[in-house]
This record gives structure tokens, C-alpha cells and sequence, in this order.
């Protein structure tokens, strides 16, 4: 054995265990503190807790787990407290692992060979490594060429010239550990003088070992003590990001068989090799499949692989955060609700659609006071959505003023970067957990049952703000630095491709840890150019969308004067913000209806433009839709909605207010189908507003915005339930939006009356 340590060796610290002095190891590499049966029988100890565990340690040794009892480890008059598992047999007596580590915080200066430890207080004391003699070492080397991918642990095969034994102490040579490649102390087990062993490559490349490399030796009886001595500053941190990188802070159980792992790693090759779902190769495949370099596209695949928990939708989760979602109500008496008549049909549907939720762990049977009415709403594939109308519990609800991130400055962090990731949450209300103490004011009933909620629901006040808050603690540092959320909109993005691989990795893992849930058909991973928050990213550029300007860019040109004159009637109320627009306008403007000329009451005929009023009208039309005109979204200002409706399209547009006026966004002109066209006006206005809230969805979810018509009757759409069935399933499905809707005069609506009777996307069916 070496005369000095390094680093990675195994460390014996000298200890109080429940009051009696001993030698405990300390192993990073275990993600349990373990001890000895025989040793915990000769000291005092609390109950202990009798439980039948084995788990698997990296060199495929078993080891048998019988129960767990507390301790009480204290250095130097410093207590710390940790449950151990104790274990019919082990190589040492006490093994401190990483979940004592994570607790608590330690130091470690190698040169002087002191070991600092921090409680939670900020209390610190510090104790001397002193090396002891070793008697039995052997080498132990590599048995056959071995190359370990980036940022990847693997397990080796290695010689070790020893009869059979699993009492074996390994020490990593500190000139392999100089190489990028990292190998843990481990005790291991010896079997046709072969072990096995967990090598990390911490590179951003793939790393090869040739056959034969001495990877360090191995001992019966190797022993490092320790002395009590003064505290000195001089340290070197020694639980660091990279070790909570390679060990969770659980027992690494599968989700799926709940076999328990001691290696993070292993934990992975199993899930990968037999737990997860079939469908999870076609998902990685499908995700990667537009990275043309062949070693990218694998170095994705395997971070995607490795946390390929994140895509499992086979069982509903919820997220593991102490946050939870609460609803204030304040000193308010609880608000019942008594159920609507239904047909039995639809008393079939609520079932049917209650044992789901009840399946999922998303309801409860409940005995509270408050009720709160079911609705059903039909969607567009055919099938009903489960809805629970909360406008009343809404109206006594305390706001929730927590920030959302600001579109302008998250648009300044992508500017400088050339790689981006693009992530969906699945259900992200339904991953959310409600606070115990509310969930009774959630409560619905049934024709038979009466349940309340245990997750988050749809509709409920103040979701969005909840969301971003629990979405920012997860993500932690690495907001603003390489990540970045706008509610349930995710991004993550890097200079370099090596950078977005670590990047991607480090997000992947607190995602992973907190039990959250991805949705693979959403998700754009590692490409130079996305489409976030309304907008086309690509290496340092940023322009709208075309689905934010194509409503007005492609809309045909006018073949009538009447056409011409609403065009120039609806770019006139941006005039303020377009230098000289009268000049530029002036050859349409002959076309107004006061001109003599072109006052008829007959039907208009058909016309050419000609070259000047061509150009007229597109010059007007491209200042329309760059930034000459157009904003980026500024999230303190407050939000706007102009739409309308005719028998031809409905028209909106997305407006935000200045000082100086309202300047638009976003603009929408959609066609009616035949069916469509048929309908009576209040629902084609009212379609025109779904289509637009929901089209401008990241930009208004968790604003208060205006809504602004000219259709008077649609004022009270939010504040009453609606008499004509089509409009009453479209407010449930704006429930979850916070908006006002004002009565405007047909003059103040030009631009969205314009692109209404000048559609420009094709119509779609839509059920409701």
C-alpha cells in the first residue's frame, strides 16, 4: 500500500458511536450508513426497528440488511444523528455513507491530512488523518482494454493475484485518479482472482484504459486513524457537487421491481436492461434522430437513457418537493355547490372518470362541507374531459403575487447561445401537490360519492404562480445560468455541444430526483433552433413566429375598395407608432367610402391594384410585422385582446399597452368551416376568443389580461354560466385563464375586423 493518501482512498475516522469510541469508515460510494449486528450488540442503542432488506453493492457483493436503528456519531463533542442499517455481516464494524455526508457537511484538505466537519448550525470541528501500517496489499489491474463513455460510471473487470475472499479493502492508485477517470475505495469481493470495480469518467470524451493498468491494491488490513486537533481554515470541500452527481440520496431502488442498488449506476444499467418500457427505445430514437453526428447523437442518447424515468408514463407521479400548492381563503364560511341534473349517460362518464382519478392517487373520498359543481367538456378527438367549475372558490381566493421571469430578459440568455433543449411537463397541475389542509375546499360530488382533490386541479386559482415557484426551487442555481422555465415551459441552452451534454445531464438529474414527469412528444432535445414563448430562436437571432404574424402578412390582397379601406382603417391604429404614414398610405386612401368616386350601391366590382398602391399595401403590411411595429412581450406591462368575427374567419390580435398606445404582438385570422358559418354570432364571437386565448396561451396563463369586443352580450361570459351550450363548455375551458372582457365600439376593432373578413389559416372542426 502507498504511503500517502489520496483523495479516493477509504477513510477511518475516529468516533463516538451511541457513546462507545470507535473507528468508522467513511465511503462515498455507499448511499446508506451501514453497521456491523456483532458491533451494535456491544453498544448501547435505541429500539431497534427489525426489516428485511438486501442490496447490491457495486462489485455484485450482497449485502443482507435486517433492520435499522439510530446513532449518534459524535467527533469532538459534535453530534450528529443518522439511521443506519444494520447488517448480519460486514467487512467493518461502522460504514458512514453518502447520506450522512449529504446531511452534513465535510471538508477535507489532503496535504495537511485534516478532515473539517460542519452540522447544520454552522458548528465545526476538525480531526487529523493519521495512516497506519498495511500488512497484506496485493495490485490489483486491469484484465482487458476498457473504454468508459463521457460523463459515465462502468463496471470493470480486474485480476487480483488472492485466494477467494469478500473481506477485501480496494484503494485506487492516485496516478490512475490523475487520469480524468475516477475509481471509489470499495470493499470487494474476490472470485477466480477476479473483481469487480466502478470506474467514473468525468470527461467530456470517451476515455480508454488498455489491458493491464494498475488500478491501485487491495487489503485485509488497511487502517487510517484519528487524533482531535485544532480547526484550521485551510480546507478543500469535500462533498461537491460531483459526488451528490454520481449518488442519490435514497437507497437507489427501482421504481418499477423495487430492487435496491448501492450504485446509481447499476441502478441505471438495470432499468435500461430490463424495467424500463418497451416504447422508451423508439422515444430516444425519435428525440435524436435529427443530430447528424453519429457520436452526439450517442452521447444524447445516453443521458436520455439514463434518466429515461422521466419519459415512463406508465403510473402517475407526484413531484417529491416539501412545497405544496395551498388555496387561501381566509376566515371565507365553505361555499356549496349542489350538483347539476344529469343524464344518465353523463352519470356514467363521471364514474367512469372518477375511478381514474381515484386510480391515479389524485382524489380522495372526502366528508367536507365545501362542493364545488362537475361539468363535462367534449373534446376535439371525441372523448370528455373531467372538469370541476371552482369559479365561486376563485372569486374568495387570495391572489398569489409570485413573479413570473421576465420574456424580455429570458430572451436576452438565449441570444448567446447556439444549443437548446425544449421541455413539456405531463399533466404538470396533476404532478403538484395540494396542501393537506385545503384539499377539502377542492371537494365535488358525484351521484353516489363525494371526493376531494390531492393534487393540483384545473382551474383552480393561482396554479400558475405555484407552478413557477416549485419549478424554480427544483432548478435551483442553474436559473439564468444554462436553464431557464416560464411556468411549464422549459429551456435549456449552451454555447458548446460538450456544454448542452452537461447541461442536459445536470437538469435531467434534479428533474429526475424530484419525481417529475416529461411528455416525449413535446420535447425538442439538443438543436440550434427552437420556437419558446412565441418566438423563432436560432444562433443569436430572434424574430416572431410566423404563426404570430401570418394572420396579417399572408392575407390576400384587397380585390375590392371596401377590402382596401378596412385594411387601411386597421393599420391606422398603429399610426402613431409608423413614421410618415400618411405618405406611405396616401395612394389607398381614394379608396375611402367619403370619395364620391367610389360610392355605389351596387354590388363592387373586381379590380387590380396598381404598382404604387401594391407596394403601398405591402410596405404597410411588412411594417406591420417586424420590430418596427412589433414588441417583444414585456410581462410588466399588461396584456390586451382585440378579436371579431364574420361570416367569413374570426380575426384577434395580441396587444400589450404602452404610454404612448397599445402595440401589437401577435396577430390571428383563421377560416370558418361551412358548419362554422352556420352558427349564431354570439358563438362564432365567443370561438374567435377561445381560439385566441388558447392560441396566446405562454404568454396570458398567470397574467390578468383585457379582453376587448365588440359583441356586447359576451361582457358577462366569466361572470355567469352561459344559456347557450357551445359558449358554456368555452368558459370551462377558460376558467383557468385570469381575464376581464370589455364591450369595445365596432370603430376601435378595425385590425381584428379586417383579419376576420380576410382569413388567412385554414379552418378547423372543433367539437364543441
Amino acid at each position: 500500500m502507498p504511503s500517502s493518501s489520496t483523495s479516493s482512498n477509504p477513510f477511518f475516522i475516529r468516533a463516538q458511536i451511541n457513546q462507545t469510541y470507535h473507528n468508522i469508515l467513511l465511503d462515498t460510494g455507499s448511499s446508506i450508513t451501514i453497521i456491523h449486528n456483532q458491533f451494535l450488540q456491544r453498544i448501547y442503542h435505541n429500539m431497534f426497528e427489525p426489516s428485511q432488506n438486501s442490496y447490491i453493492s457495486a462489485n455484485c457483493t450482497t449485502i443482507t440488511i435486517i433492520g435499522k436503528v439510530q446513532l449518534e456519531i459524535k467527533i469532538n463533542g459534535l453530534s450528529t444523528f443518522i439511521t443506519a442499517s444494520v447488517a448480519s455481516s460486514l467487512v467493518t464494524d461502522v460504514l458512514v455513507g453518502s447520506d450522512w455526508i449529504n446531511q452534513y457537511v465535510l471538508y477535507l484538505d489532503i496535504s495537511t491530512r485534516r478532515l473539517t466537519l460542519q452540522d447544520s448550525t454552522g458548528q465545526t470541528t476538525t480531526t487529523s488523518l493519521i495512516q497506519s501500517n498495511n500488512t497484506s496489499c496485493c495490485t490489483v489491474r486491469l484484465l482487458d482494454q476498457t473504454t468508459i463513455p463521457q460523463y459515465s460510471e462502468s463496471i470493470i473487470t480486474a485480476s487480483v493475484h488472492l485466494p477467494d475472499s469478500s473481506n477485501l479493502l480496494f484503494e485506487p492508485s492516485s496516478n490512475c485518479n490523475q487520469k480524468a477517470v475516477v475509481l471509489p475505495a470499495a470493499l470487494i469481493k474476490v472470485t477466480n482472482s477476479q473483481t469487480h470495480l466502478t470506474i467514473i469518467n468525468t470527461t467530456n470524451h470517451p476515455y480508454t484504459l488498455p489491458a493491464n493498468t494498475c488500478l491501485g491494491t487491495v487489503s485485509s488490513s488497511s487502517v487510517i486513524c484519528a487524533t482531535a486537533s485544532p480547526y484550521q481554515s485551510q480546507s478543500t470541500k469535500f462533498r461537491s457537487s460531483e459526488i451528490r452527481h454520481f449518488s442519490l440520496n435514497s437507497s437507489h431502488k427501482c421504481y418499477v421491481c423495487h430492487q435496491k442498488f448501492l450504485s446509481q449506476n447499476n441502478l441505471f444499467h438495470h432499468l435500461r436492461v430490463q424495467c424500463y418500457p418497451p416504447e422508451l427505445r423508439h422515444q430516444i430514437e425519435t428525440l435524436t434522430q435529427h443530430i447528424d453526428s453519429t457520436s452526439h447523437r450517442k452521447q444524447i442518447q445516453d443521458v436520455l437513457w439514463k434518466y429515461g424515468k422521466l419519459f415512463d408514463l406508465r403510473q402517475p407521479s407526484k413531484i417529491n418537493i416539501t412545497l405544496d400548492h395551498a388555496i387561501n381563503t381566509g376566515q371565507h364560511r365553505p361555499i356549496y355547490t349542489p350538483p347539476y341534473r344529469r343524464s344518465p349517460q353523463d352519470h356514467q362518464t363521471i364514474t367512469e372518470e372518477t375511478d381514474k382519478l381515484l386510480k391515479q392517487d389524485s382524489i380522495e373520498p372526502s366528508t367536507s362541507p365545501w362542493c364545488s359543481p362537475v361539468v363535462l367538456v367534449r373534446k376535439k378527438d371525441g372523448n370528455t374531459r373531467f372538469c370541476v367549475d371552482y369559479r365561486k372558490l376563485n372569486d374568495i381566493t387570495v391572489k398569489d403575487s409570485f413573479p413570473l421571469p421576465r420574456i424580455e430578459d429570458i430572451f436576452d440568455q438565449l441570444s448567446q447561445s447556439t444549443y437548446f433543449t425544449t421541455l413539456d411537463f405531463k399533466n404538470g397541475y396533476f404532478q403538484i401537490p395540494l396542501a393537506i389542509h385545503d384539499r377539502p375546499k377542492t371537494a365535488f360530488s358525484t351521484r353516489d360519492n363525494h371526493y376531494q382533490f390531492k393534487v393540483l386541479p384545473q382551474g383552480v386559482k393561482n396554479g400558475p404562480p405555484t407552478f413557477q415557484r416549485i419549478v424554480n426551487q427544483i432548478l435551483g442555481p442553474a436559473r439564468w445560468k444554462h436553464c431557464l422555465a416560464y411556468l411549464d415551459d422549459v429551456v435549456i441552452f449552451s454555447r458548446t455541444f460538450d456544454d448542452h451534454v452537461s447541461h442536459l445531464d445536470e437538469i435531467f438529474y434534479l428533474l429526475h430526483t424530484h419525481n417529475f414527469r416529461l411528455s416525449f412528444e413535446k420535447c425538442i432535445i439538443a438543436t440550434d433552433s427552437i420556437n419558446y414563448l412565441g418566438h423563432h430562436i436560432c444562433r443569436g437571432e430572434i424574430r416572431p413566429n410566423n404563426d404570430n404574424i401570418r394572420g396579417l402578412l399572408e392575407t390576400p390582397t384587397p380585390t375590392t375598395p371596401k377590402e382596401i379601406f378596412r385594411f387601411l382603417k386597421g393599420a391606422e391604429y398603429y399610426r402613431k407608432f409608423i413614421s410618415n404614414f400618411s405618405r406611405i398610405a396616401s395612394p389607398l386612401y381614394k379608396y375611402n367610402p367619403s370619395n364620391s368616386t367610389h360610392q355605389s350601391n351596387t354590388k363592387p366590382k373586381l379590380f387590380t391594384l396598381s404598382a404604387e398602391e401594391q407596394a403601398a399595401f405591402e410596405q404597410i403590411k411588412h411594417i406591420l410585422t417586424t420590430d418596427l411595429v412589433l414588441r417583444l412581450p414585456n410581462t410588466q406591462l399588461p396584456f390586451k385582446i382585440q378579436t371579431d368575427a364574420s361570416q367569413l374567419g374570426i380575426g384577434a390580435v395580441l396587444l400589450q399597452t404602452y404610454p404612448e398606445g397599445d402595440r401589437p404582438i401577435c396577430y390571428m385570422s383563421k377560416k370558418l368551416t361551412p358548419a362554422q358559418q352556420r352558427w349564431s354570432p354570439i358563438e362564432q364571437e365567443c370561438y374567435a376568443i377561445v381560439k385566441a386565448v388558447e392560441l396566446w396561451h405562454h404568454y396570458l396563463h398567470g397574467h390578468h389580461f383585457i379582453l376587448e369586443s365588440d359583441h356586447k352580450p359576451l361582457e358577462a361570459l366569466m361572470r355567469k354560466s352561459q344559456m347557450n351550450d357551445k359558449c358554456e363548455r368555452w368558459r370551462l375551458r377558460l376558467q383557468s385563464y385570469d381575464f376581464t372582457v370589455n364591450h369595445i365600439k365596432g370603430t376601435s376593432n378595425t385590425m381584428p375586423d379586417y383579419l376576420s373578413r380576410s382569413p388567412v389559416d385554414h379552418a378547423e372542426d372543433d367539437i364543441d
